[in-house]
């Protein structure tokens, strides 16, 4: 069975953005989003009656940034932060990250290349510009978790974070599943990297489908080549559920 003829009415989808929704940029500021995205969210959301939300490693702030105007439930930060349907936030609370912050900046000061994000509740170190530093930005991110209580080291593509441990994109999609529109809904998650793995897991725990866009070793039952493959089996999905209508 093809994507498109699973996606159904009865679905609620769940999106990555980072590898999924766009293509993975050198820098996270630079993704950019294709022409033609947007009308394609905007759609699903429509013919899914709402069910249709962002689950990302970024903060909330910047899905809506690049996504604008479109402004569509979301869990932020691997989940720390949630917007639900009726668009009310929740942030959860999440340990100090000052006490591991200091390496990691002095790391990315000596060495170019690295970059530093500091997000609600989260601290991430790319190394996509600088991939012989991975041993060593694995190292200071360890020492960044052990010096903070609850914490949990996270690794993703070309980058390394440090989240609150109690946080998951599992249990977002978890969450948005107890609420309305996404409750009683058979749950689809795409996505591409290993942070993507715990919501895999937890929608086909549910009867649901998990979606791996890209190569390597995965829990998700179905594949996708690329994003750019992930787009047109989205526009494929709509155009199936808009003839069904």
């Amino acid at each position: 069975m093809n994507f498109s003829d699973y996606l159904c009415p009865g679905c609620a989808l769940f999106l990555d953005f980072d590898g999924t929704l766009v293509d993975i940029a050198p820098r996270p500021e630079a993704v950019v989003v294709p022409e033609g995205l947007l009308d394609t969210l905007r759609g699903l959301e429509d013919y899914l009656g709402g069910a249709v939300a962002v689950v990302s490693g970024r903060p909330i702030a910047q899905i809506d940034g690049f996504l604008h105007p479109l402004r569509l439930p979301a869990a932020g930060v691997h989940g720390a932060e949630r917007r639900r349907a009726g668009g009310s936030l929740r942030f959860l609370h999440t340990p100090a990250l000052d006490p591991g912050e200091a390496g990691a900046q002095q790391l990315a000061r000596e060495h170019e290349g690295l970059l530093v994000e500091r997000k609600r509740g989260s601290l991430a170190l790319h190394y996509r510009q600088a991939p012989a530093l991975e041993a060593r930005c694995l190292a200071v991110m360890e020492d960044a978790v052990q010096a903070s209580e609850g914490l949990a080291l996270l690794r993703g593509k070309m980058v390394v974070e440090a989240k609150p441990s109690g946080v998951s994109k599992g249990h977002a999609i978890e969450a948005f599943l107890q609420e309305p529109p996404f409750a009683g809904r058979t749950p689809v998650f795409i996505g591409d990297d290993v942070t993507d793995e715990a919501g895999f897991a937890t929608v086909q725990r549910l009867g649901g489908l998990g979606v791996k866009v890209g190569e390597g070793a995965s829990v998700a039952s179905h594949r996708m080549a690329n994003p750019v493959v992930m787009r047109e089996e989205l526009e494929r999905a709509l155009g199936r559920l808009q003839e069904t209508r």
